[in-house]
């Protein structure tokens, strides 16, 4: 059984990672589309293709991968660093209307998330050991999310199509979107990165 204290703090990075990392930027990215705030949408459109390796890791440590541990201490750097790296999106955020709710609710929760990612990065940081060793009580308490949320979308699964969605299937397609992602970003390190800079662009 983990440590209680150890195990408590690894649920609360779950929740606040719900909350901060997946349920704000959510409506934020709903608000901002309806209210037809492209700077806002750029920015949250970014940081969806950078987040989008926190569920990645949430898919391979469903089925005890080692890599979902390196996957979640790496995912909430980079989910921090792209709401802060763009500069035409800085200087708009900036020169938004004083008061205007949306632009202060992006800034309000691009410190909130910023300040979530250092717990994060730390709580995960702690479990890199399980990389090498997947039976420690503190290496059980960061599958107990994962896999919870994995039984929750078996049943969905099984009730909605009448499959089986198996751990293993959980992680192939964890692998398959991981090979996509880094993929998908080495092609802006080599491509785009050196060529338009901290620039966003329409990218």
């Amino acid at each position: 059984m983990p440590d209680l204290p150890y195990r408590s703090l690894v649920w609360l990075t779950y929740r606040l990672g719900a909350t901060f990392a997946l349920g704000v930027p959510l409506v934020l990215l709903i608000w901002a589309g309806v209210r037809r705030e492209p700077a806002m949408v750029r920015l949250l459109g970014l940081y969806w293709k950078v987040a989008s390796l926190l569920p990645i890791s949430v898919l391979l440590l469903t089925d005890r991968r080692p890599i979902g541990y390196v996957m979640a201490f790496i995912a909430p750097v980079l989910m921090a660093v792209s709401v802060w790296f763009w500069v035409d999106l800085n200087e708009e955020l900036a020169d938004s209307a004083p008061g205007s709710a949306l632009p202060l609710t992006v800034r309000i929760w691009r410190w909130a998330l910023t300040g979530f990612a250092l717990l994060a990065a730390g709580m995960s940081a702690t479990a890199l050991r399980c990389v090498d060793q997947l039976t420690g009580a503190e290496c059980l308490a960061w599958l107990e999310g994962p896999q919870g949320l994995h039984r929750v979308a078996e049943r969905v699964f099984d009730f909605v199509f009448g499959g089986q969605w198996s751990e293993a299937v959980a992680a192939f397609i964890g692998y398959v979107a991981l090979v996509a992602y880094v993929v998908g970003l080495l092609q802006w390190l080599l491509v785009r990165l050196p060529r338009q800079g901290r620039v966003a662009g329409e990218f």
